[in-house]
């Protein structure tokens, strides 16, 4: 499935779960109907992230590096890497398993014994 096809599914997943969400960011090949759709049917504003005009080089986009970095940091556990994993449920628990380690990790750092 496509990204643009699962979008809507995860808007209607994350207004259940999350209600309070009022903005989404996403980027342009995200542009079209789904914009319009997910401000009709949760009050969520999907605000596309484009890139500057005349850009060449890499510049960090708003928003943008926060999703980037996060990846960086669930493919540090290896069986995130690579897809082997068959079932999407179990991805999506190596994920989950993946920042449950990162966020004890960080909270370790800061304990004060």
């Amino acid at each position: 499935m496509q990204d643009r096809a699962a979008a809507k599914p995860v808007l209607w997943a994350l207004h259940t779960c999350f209600p309070g969400i009022r903005i989404v960011w996403a980027d342009s090949g995200y542009t079209g109907a789904l914009v319009g759709w997910a401000a009709d049917q949760f009050r969520i504003a999907v605000r596309i992230v484009t890139k500057l005009a005349g850009q060449t080089t890499f510049v960090a986009l708003q928003g943008r590096w926060a999703v980037e970095r996060t990846f960086s940091w669930i493919n540090r556990c290896r069986r995130t890497v690579r897809g082997y994993e068959r079932l999407p449920e179990h991805h999506a628990a190596m994920v989950q398993w993946s920042m449950i380690i990162i966020m004890t990790r960080r909270l370790a750092r800061h304990q004060h014994i």
